[in-house]
Parts: C-alpha cells; sequence; structure tokens
C-alpha cells in the first residue's frame, strides 16, 4: 500500500532536495582501493566561471542608405527608441561609424548579420561589423 501524501512529507523532502550539503559526494572505505583514504567527505570544487568577452556590433556609414532606413534599423534589430535612434545614425553619418550595443560575441554576430541580411533584402549597402570591446565596455 503506498505511503499517504502528507505536506509535512513534502515540505521534508523539499528542505531535504534543498540542502546541497545532503548530495555532497562521501567516499566510504567500500568505495575506495587506496588504503591511504580515510573515509572523508569530498566536495568537489565549484568550476570557477569567467564572463563572455563582449564584442560591439558596429555600424559602418555610406553614402546611400537613407537616414530613415537607418533609424529603422536601430529600432527594430537593437531596440532603441526614436531619439537614441537618430542619435545614433548622426553619429555614424558625422563619423563615419557608431557603435549599436555591446553583446556576447554570438549575440553581436547575429545582429550584424540581421542588419546585413535585412539592409541587402531592402536594396541598401549599409553594414554591420564586430570588434572586440574593452574590458571597460
Amino acid at each position: 500500500m503506498p505511503e499517504k501524501v502528507t505536506i509535512q512529507r513534502i515540505k521534508g523532502f523539499c528542505e531535504t532536495m534543498g540542502n546541497f550539503d545532503y548530495h555532497r559526494l562521501t567516499l566510504s572505505s567500500e568505495d575506495t582501493h587506496d588504503s591511504n583514504d580515510s573515509g572523508l567527505a569530498v566536495a568537489e570544487e565549484k568550476p570557477k566561471l569567467k564572463r563572455p568577452s563582449l564584442y560591439k556590433v558596429v555600424m559602418l556609414n555610406d553614402d546611400y542608405t537613407p537616414m530613415e532606413f537607418v533609424v529603422d534599423v536601430l529600432e527594430r534589430f537593437f531596440s532603441m527608441h526614436r531619439e537614441k535612434a537618430t542619435q545614433i545614425m548622426l553619429t555614424v553619418h558625422t563619423e563615419g561609424r557608431a557603435v549599436c550595443g555591446v553583446f556576447t560575441r554570438d549575440v553581436a554576430e547575429t545582429k550584424a548579420a540581421q542588419v546585413n541580411q535585412y539592409a541587402r533584402e531592402n536594396q541598401h549597402p549599409l553594414l554591420c561589423e564586430i570588434e572586440a570591446a574593452g574590458e571597460d565596455e
């Protein structure tokens, strides 16, 4: 006959599952072949995590892409509001290039490819490229 499920049993189960010390790997004398082991509990070392490298998506100026199209691209692919998109578009226009955003490599590559494809589909030579971002960005 199955045991009766009660709130107390569920709480006890949840507390046990949440107790990570309970789940540590232990080596007993039966599990080891090395006579120097003293049967102590062994906790695996947590892996050291490193922040992923960041990359800038840089939009390049050209003499043919309409400014309104550039603003549309910035709103569509970089979720910018109109004022910010217009500022970035003007920076691209006056300085020849501007950073649209800083992302992990896979996200930056995807966004640059999406912009380049969208521009080609609309017969515009607009280009985005990615470059490694500095540590402070």
